[in-house]
């Protein structure tokens, strides 16, 4: 991933303070020549009792809870777990924030999964509410482009980097 940024200007290196994200950064730091400014606000969304279980724990201990989500996925029955929308609106204030910080330059941003689906999803006007519409890789790339206030999509879960292409 870092090798798609070489010779690149860009303003600021923003990662998620969780470990695989911050360990992902660490090659970006030294392309870039930037310190990466880990923040709890780019974390993936908090699962609360159903952090790190498997999908047949879920099913063992949470029967009904598991029967309810797999009819109809929504982060906001997960027991203990962050609200949807405490979720989206974070990920929007945490992009907005860098973006008024960094009017017309470059960031990169490392960060998980459900992070990139929010943030995708704001932009083409829709909730996730537990149900990820895009496919999005580890240590792939997505391009958010803003400019006069309008956001647009130009790249989603791009891994030529990981092919040597």
């Amino acid at each position: 991933m870092a090798a798609r940024f070489v010779g690149r200007e860009v303003a600021a290196l923003y990662t998620s303070d969780l470990c695989r994200a911050s360990q992902t950064a660490e090659p970006m730091e030294r392309v870039l020549g930037l310190q990466a400014v880990p923040m709890k606000e780019l974390r993936e969304i908090a699962l609360g009792d159903w952090e790190g279980k498997r999908t047949q724990d879920l099913v063992d201990e949470y029967p009904e809870l598991w029967a309810a989500w797999a009819t109809e996925p929504d982060w906001d029955i997960v027991p203990g777990g962050e609200r949807a929308a405490h979720f989206e609106r974070r990920v929007e204030a945490t992009l907005a924030g860098m973006l008024a910080a960094h009017a017309g330059g470059e960031v990169v941003v490392v960060t998980h999964g459900g992070v990139i689906q929010s943030a995708l999803a704001g932009v083409v006007g829709r909730h996730t509410r537990g149900v990820f519409p895009f496919v999005i890789h580890n240590a792939s790339l997505t391009v958010l482009q803003s400019f006069d206030g309008r956001t647009t999509v130009t790249a989603v879960n791009d891994t030529c980097h990981l092919s040597g292409e």
